[in-house]
């Protein structure tokens, strides 16, 4: 438990102003809220608009990839205006700037992709022929391509309800969404499928909430302690140590997932051809403290048979 001492100062949590990501940070300042015994509002929000999220009218992998959604946080952060930064994990660079540290998770959500369109549907499987998919994500526009070159998939950013709007206004028959993100606004039912990871693996750090702190803050680093989630921080550890080795910077479809049962973590991977026509995909297991050991191993593995052109 923080002690008192720890907490003389009120910890400022930086996030985008997405209402998704207004959710993520709310659920951060309950959460140590009860485990600090400290009121809500200690832990006052600092929005901040990122380029990522000034970027809607092309892909983010045209613009520059990863660090799109977090730049101008940790900018802040480390000019002192904010304590402890809230991010999407999936949104997250595998290396962050100097100064600044992965302190860990929350626990994680549902890391599955739900498919989203105007009524039920078994999975993608269940979209009609010729179906307008859209997305924003490489790595689901791959996916729906290798299981459904029949259909369209066409680039649709934008918030969630953006998407949904879009969805049901009928300028696509589909998207796909984060699960985990639907939950957290209060609209899973908004989902006609949720697909298993087999049909369409996650990204990496899907559905998990990542907190960044300054290197050396010992009481934003005491106060993240307190609400952390060690499997999930195992589990996350292991994705990006794989695609930290695949080199993913928005621009390769790449997805990761891991999972722990009795000690035992097992990490699957993906990384694919833009159109989908190639794939190279592996597993690994073993005990949770070679976490990163497994997933270093794994995305050797996967770029050694990646599909032709990926790393041309």
């Amino acid at each position: 438990m923080v002690g008192v001492m720890d907490l003389d100062r009120p910890l400022v949590l930086g996030t985008r102003g997405s209402p998704l990501a207004l959710a993520q940070a709310h659920e951060l300042a309950g959460r140590l809220s009860a485990a600090l015994s400290r009121p809500v509002g200690h832990f006052p929000l600092d929005i901040i608009r990122t380029t990522g999220d000034a970027i809607q009218d092309r892909a983010l992998s045209e613009a520059g990839g990863k660090g799109l959604f977090t730049k101008e946080i940790d900018a802040a952060q480390l000019a002192g205006k904010v304590d402890i930064a809230v991010h999407s994990s999936k949104d997250l660079p595998t290396e962050l700037p100097p100064g600044l540290v992965l302190a860990g998770y929350l626990p994680r959500e549902d890391a599955r992709d739900a498919l989203i369109a105007r009524g039920p549907l078994a999975g993608l499987a269940g979209l009609p022929q010729g179906a307008r998919i859209g997305s924003a994500s490489l790595r689901r526009q791959a996916i729906v391509k290798r299981a459904r070159p029949d259909c369209a998939v066409d680039l649709l950013r934008g918030s969630v309800g953006t998407r949904l709007d879009k969805v049901m206004a009928g300028a696509f028959d589909a998207t796909l969404l984060a699960i985990a993100g639907l939950r957290r606004l209060g609209l899973a039912d908004k989902a006609s499928a949720v697909l298993s990871t087999d049909e369409m693996l996650p990204a990496v750090g899907q559905g998990a909430i990542g907190l960044v702190v300054r290197a050396g803050d010992e009481a934003a680093l005491a106060a993240v302690a307190a609400v952390l989630c060690a499997a999930t921080g195992a589990a996350v550890s292991a994705e990006r140590a794989m695609l930290k080795v695949l080199d993913g910077s928005c621009r390769t479809p790449i997805a990761g997932h891991a999972t722990i049962s009795s000690g035992i973590l097992t990490l699957k991977g993906l990384i694919l051809s833009p159109d989908g026509s190639g794939v190279a995909e592996g597993e690994r297991s073993g005990p949770v403290a070679d976490a990163v050991r497994l997933g270093d191993e794994l995305g050797h593995a996967l770029r050694a048979q990646a599909p032709a052109g990926v790393y041309a």
